[in-house]
């Protein structure tokens, strides 16, 4: 069974995700540089010379092929917008919504303009996040509450909860 982790930008899905496979023996895969070593080129660049909608597009079609086993994925934050990529990733394995305030969010956050975050031209950060929540609650086999704890603490509470 594969182990995905969701949610928002900033909430500790590659870091968390790199030393929990450690910790579990597993293979260890980041969607968003699949996608940038398919398309060879940063995220932010394919959503500022190709848009949002294309973006969510080449996101949907690579998540939805990927083949993975006994692996940790860390999905890109916006995933959660194809429900065929969702689909796709919950017949693999438990889905693990990572679950971080707004507030730690932001503080979390310094380079929002060039980290490939999906945000519609007059949404703010604040919106999206609002948007978003409902989706990674909805997709979730197991929410874990990530605030004012450290990785190891994550990491650990992950390992408990999928055992």
């Amino acid at each position: 069974m594969n182990i995905v982790l969701i949610g928002m930008s900033g909430a500790g899905k590659s870091t968390l995700g790199v030393l929990l496979a450690k910790a579990l023996g597993m293979d260890y895969v980041d969607t968003d540089i699949v996608i940038q070593q398919r398309e060879d080129r940063l995220l932010q660049d394919i959503i500022d010379k190709d848009g949002i909608e294309k973006f969510l597009e080449i996101e949907e079609k690579i998540v939805s092929g990927l083949q993975l086993k006994n692996c940790i994925i860390s999905t890109g934050g916006s995933v959660i917008y194809s429900d065929r990529a969702m689909n796709v990733l919950k017949q693999g394995g438990h889905i693990i919504y990572l679950h971080v305030p707004f507030e730690e969010i932001t503080r979390r956050l310094t380079n929002i303009t060039t980290r490939g975050i999906v945000i519609k031209k007059g949404s703010s950060l604040k919106d999206v996040y609002e948007e978003r929540v409902p989706l990674y609650t909805k997709y979730s086999d197991i929410t874990l509450d990530c605030s004012n704890k450290d990785v190891e603490h994550c990491v650990s509470e992950i390992i408990d909860k999928i055992q």
